[in-house]
């Protein structure tokens, strides 16, 4: 498994980024499951800087570990902020204008939907979100 650790600030995305993009070219990941890996790490990661930490900053944590057997990735990513499972809340109703539609909730959409498996729990003290993509 190899981890990272940073500050949960936007301006950290970009390492956050590098570091998973890193591992991804390492074992072959197809592009196309690159990009959605990408896309799903940014929504998550975004989420944990803007919103885990109500007073100051604190650190996130990014697990990743290679699977073989298909091939796949699964990441976690760790926080100490306020306890918030983001899959509670129902998915938005993508069938309305965006006119029409409650802000919220359509990036976790995205990422359950381009993940094959997005998991949440509340462990001793963290906010621990995993998502999984096979290829």
């Amino acid at each position: 498994m190899k981890e990272f650790k940073t500050k949960a600030i936007t301006e950290n995305l970009h390492t956050v980024l590098e570091f998973i993009d890193e591992q991804l070219k390492l074992i072959g990941c197809p592009m196309k499951q690159q990009i959605q890996i990408d896309i799903a790490a940014e929504e998550i990661f975004v989420n944990i800087a803007h919103y885990a930490y109500v007073t100051g900053t604190g650190e996130a944590t990014i697990q990743m570990e290679v699977y073989n057997d298909p091939s796949g990735i699964e990441i976690t990513f760790i926080d100490r902020g306020i306890p918030y499972d983001p899959l509670a809340k129902p998915d938005p109703d993508v069938t309305l204008s965006a006119n029409e539609r409650k802000i919220g909730g359509l990036g976790i959409f995205m990422v359950k939907k381009s993940m094959d498996e997005v998991r949440y729990e509340y462990r001793d003290g963290c906010n621990v979100l995993t998502v999984k993509k096979g290829w």
